[in-house]
């Protein structure tokens, strides 16, 4: 007993020397971060550097200098801190590491011997499933014991060649020798010293000794398990999110330093002007400055005719393309979905089939599906245009017309154009929107439709009183991810048109447009911009949906 206690004694001991020395190596984290931040601040690296050098460098301050307060008092959540801080840095410094040495770059060239290795990774296998079997000689000891080392000795040869024959010792050299100038080194010291950090914190009489409650241990395991996706999403969503705000106060071409410009960028987006005519006919330049300003449209009203010019003309050509595109898609794919669903929902032999058959297109590749569809509006061998054509045909047979086949020009005629690309995009639209759609269905209460029926209630009578309120819910949702879908449209106006948002601007929409300044004309700084502007009119929407269906649930 005596000597039980004292051994509790000295481990209690041990973990508070361990506890002051991790407060100390956050103290001095807090120093680095800090010194780091000021040698950047007066440094000549620019302010690319700058900024995130400060962002991070600052959070590591603050959160080594709160670890160590709250380290130095017992307190837990100065383990909390600790673990948080080393476990970023860790993962910070190792793909760091990973980078510098050129492992992304092996993994490329492990492609390519890889395949001389898998005969050998199915031999492992088969050892794999040799040692499991010799769990059925139960009743011979020795029998057991020789099948599982054939098993365990093929393994072991199997992965040996398998390493051999992708060459696997080269490329380990190879990654050695990359460690070879002091920045890689430091790197990887730096990992090597954030993880041996990380143990002090996690190990369980840290935890007894700073009163951790069952809590705050499950706690930690669920912001562990969270960290992959938390983390990916700060990396691939929030930071690319919050760089691009910054961006579009820019100037930035994708190459040359970043020239910050302010509102500049959003300054030629909605810089409008408008002026009076004398007459319909009179010239735009006549009375603006066409050198600044091009001529958006004019309209008459009280007898008067009036132009209107903006900065960038183009831009609310996109943005009206993509408002009635959004106007003529949303319902074209909303409402025969619903339809659709509750055909769907009857419970008939073979219906399984036909919910496959209608959600296809949705899975279907938007490349492939867009050219199919630009092989059917084919002005001269297309099928619709010859179905046309037929049933003109037979109308000026059966009737003795003379009715002239139309022969559209889907893709190539400005006025139908953008009409084609919202049929396709309805079109494979329609089959995900009737999954959604059905699943409402399935939720609501056959008892209702019951109920409806012993009143004397008839189809018509139990759709609209009974199936669209309750799928309320679901169709804001599918009214909305539809809408943020049409709003986003680019594959199918980048495939079926030719050029892409032809024919003239009139299916020029505002990602393409967006992708047109960044991408093709490196105007990474105003294409930033409108894609800042697409977000407010994405969040207005959605914003204008959400408050309707709220107060109609209020109501």
């Amino acid at each position: 007993m005596f000597r039980s206690t004292t051994e509790s004694e000295a481990q209690t001991e041990r973990t508070g020397r361990l506890i002051r020395i991790l407060a100390g190596y956050h103290l001095g984290l807090a120093a680095v971060a800090a010194a780091t931040i000021a040698v950047a601040a007066i440094g000549t690296v620019g302010l690319p550097v700058i900024v995130p050098v400060t962002l991070v460098g600052s959070a590591v301050a603050i959160g080594s200098t709160l670890a160590y307060l709250w380290l130095r008092r017992n307190q837990h959540r100065g383990r909390v801190a600790s673990l948080i801080v080393n476990y970023l840095l860790f993962l910070a410094a190792f793909f760091t590491t990973l980078h510098r040495i050129g492992v992304f770059v092996g993994i490329d060239a492990l492609a390519g011997t890889f395949g001389r290795g898998i005969v050998f990774l199915l031999l492992a296998v088969i050892g794999y499933a040799i040692r499991s079997r010799a769990d059925r000689y139960e009743s011979s000891p020795a029998k057991r014991r020789r099948v599982r080392a054939v098993g365990r000795w093929t393994v072991r040869l199997s992965l040996s060649a398998f390493l051999l024959a992708i060459r696997a010792p080269a490329g380990i050299w190879f990654l050695l020798r990359q460690f070879d100038d002091p920045i890689t080194i430091g790197v990887a010291l730096a990992s090597v010293v954030t993880a041996a950090a990380i143990w002090p914190a996690w190990r369980r009489p840290t935890a007894v000794y700073l009163h951790a409650t069952m809590r705050d241990s499950e706690m930690i395991d669920g912001l562990l398990f969270l960290s992959p996706n938390l983390l990916g999403f700060l990396v691939f969503f929030a930071g690319p999110f919050v760089l691009s705000l910054y961006v579009s106060f820019t100037n930035w071409d994708a190459f040359g330093t970043r020239e910050w410009i302010g509102l500049a960028n959003y300054g030629t987006i909605f810089d409008l002007t408008v002026a009076r005519l004398a007459n319909p006919d009179q010239l735009a330049s006549e009375v603006i400055d066409t050198t600044r300003y091009g001529e958006l449209f004019r309209f008459g009203l009280f007898g008067r005719t009036t132009v209107v010019g903006a900065r960038d003309p183009l831009f609310w050509i996109s943005l009206g393309n993509t408002l009635v595109f959004v106007l003529l898609a949303v319902p074209l794919s909303v409402a025969p979905a619903i339809l659709l669903a509750n055909v769907l929902n009857a419970k008939l032999p073979g219906m399984k089939v036909f919910r496959a058959v209608y959600f296809v297109p949705s899975v279907a590749a938007v490349v492939g599906v867009a050219l199919i569809w630009e092989w059917l509006y084919n002005s001269t061998v297309g099928w619709i245009n010859y179905l046309i054509g037929a049933i003109v045909d037979g109308i000026n047979a059966a009737l003795g017309a003379s009715i002239t086949d139309p022969t559209i020009g889907w893709l190539s005629d400005a006025r139908v154009a953008l009409l084609a690309i919202v049929i396709v995009a309805s079109w494979q639209w329609v089959g995900f929107n009737t999954v959604l759609f059905l699943a409402g269905l399935q939720a609501i209460p056959s008892s209702l439709y019951e109920a409806a029926t012993v009143d004397g209630a008839g189809r018509r009578r139990k759709f609209w009183r009974i199936t669209l309120p309750l799928l309320a819910p679901t169709t804001f949702f599918v009214v909305t991810v539809t809408s943020i879908q049409a709003i986003q449209i680019f594959d199918q106006v980048w495939v079926l048109t030719n050029p892409p948002g032809g024919p003239g601007t009139s299916t020029m929409t505002m990602v393409l447009y967006l992708y047109r300044n960044g991408f093709q004309n490196f105007r990474l700084g105003y294409a930033s911009s409108i894609a800042w502007v697409l977000f407010m009119v994405i969040f207005a929407l959605t914003w204008i949906r959400f408050r309707r269906e709220r107060g109609a649930r209020i109501e």
